[in-house]
């Protein structure tokens, strides 16, 4: 199998790096990076270099490149990057892929697989995400401190799970904590409720998850926000535990008070935002569902803009 990882940044150096390390020069697997700029030039000439609980590898892949014909055609497509860089990506590789390659999306958002649908409309498209702190420490550095990372895929909507289970062995073969559901639907809002409110809360008010918390107003901003996330992710069909909201209130409660996310350092380094994934299409699946979204609108009026 051709495995294509597109973005070598945290998460996608760290799965990288693991099925590199497992596969490449084998007689296996191949595995090609799919980057572009200074992480590309480090790569061809360095490696990959992962750094994480288990040691310090440097691995090379079978190819690193971004240019489409040099990639050639492939089988399983990992798609890693930022969102504002998807649907580029996905145009890129188009002639790359085939009726039976597997499209694997492990992107913060909930509407990943619809919009790759659209660009690669005749392969096998899966809903992902992942439980991971893997960061970017330099160009073609990868850093993990976290022992016990984990990916959950699987189709999102009526496709035979057993089809996909070649791709779940490839990944747990090169030492990669992956579970294959029938429906990953539920875990990926799950884990979305989570990451978009707090990104959101905390781009918005430049602070800390902990800053957040202490104040009343906030804490409770936060709450509606993750019951807005709720009312959409059911006006939608899922199926979400019943207890999501508090659930999600005590996660945010349980993580270190200094906690910074992505999305809020973006925000003052003034990077683009992911708004398309997060509150923006909390507001635009709102309105379709006929779900009032009035705080996640104060969030993309506020990070717009630059106030609240």
């Amino acid at each position: 199998m051709r495995i294509g990882i597109v973005g070598i940044g945290g998460v996608g150096g760290y799965y990288g790096g693991k099925l590199a390390m497992a596969y490449v020069g084998k007689g296996t697997h191949e595995v090609i990076f799919i980057a572009r700029g200074e992480t590309l030039e480090t790569i061809r000439k360095n490696g990959l270099r992962l750094i994480s609980t288990e040691g310090e590898y440097t691995i090379s892949p079978t190819l690193a490149s971004y240019n489409p014909e040099e990639i050639g055609p492939l089988d399983l497509v990992i798609f890693t990057m930022k969102s504002y860089g998807l649907d580029g990506a996905a145009r890129m590789l188009a002639g790359n892929i085939h009726r039976d390659t597997v499209v694997l999306p492990l992107l913060n958002g909930v509407n990943i697989a619809e919009r790759l649908r659209k660009v690669l409309p005749d392969c096998h498209v899966l809903n992902g995400c992942v439980y991971i702190s893997s960061h970017i420490r330099s160009p073609g550095v990868i850093e993990d401190k976290v022992r016990r990372n984990l990916l959950v895929f699987g189709p999102d909507r009526n496709e035979d799970v057993e089809k996909f289970r070649p791709v779940e062995k490839i990944l747990q073969e090169a030492g990669i904590n992956a579970r294959l559901e029938e429906n990953a639907n539920i875990a990926i809002w799950t884990k979305y409720i989570f990451v978009e409110t707090l990104a959101g809360m905390t781009s918005l008010e430049g602070k800390t998850a902990g800053a957040v918390l202490e104040k009343e107003e906030s804490r409770e901003m936060l709450r509606g926000m993750i019951q807005e996330v709720e009312s959409v992710g059911r006006a939608k069909g899922v199926n979400l535990p019943g207890d999501i909201v508090e659930s999600t209130m005590k996660k945010v409660a349980s993580i270190p008070y200094g906690t910074t996310t992505s999305m809020q350092l973006d925000h003052q380094r003034g990077n683009p935002l992911e708004l398309d994934i997060f509150a923006g299409y909390i507001v635009e699946a709102g309105k379709a569902l006929g779900v009032a979204t009035p705080l996640h609108e104060r969030v993309c009026k506020g990070l717009t803009k630059g106030t609240a």
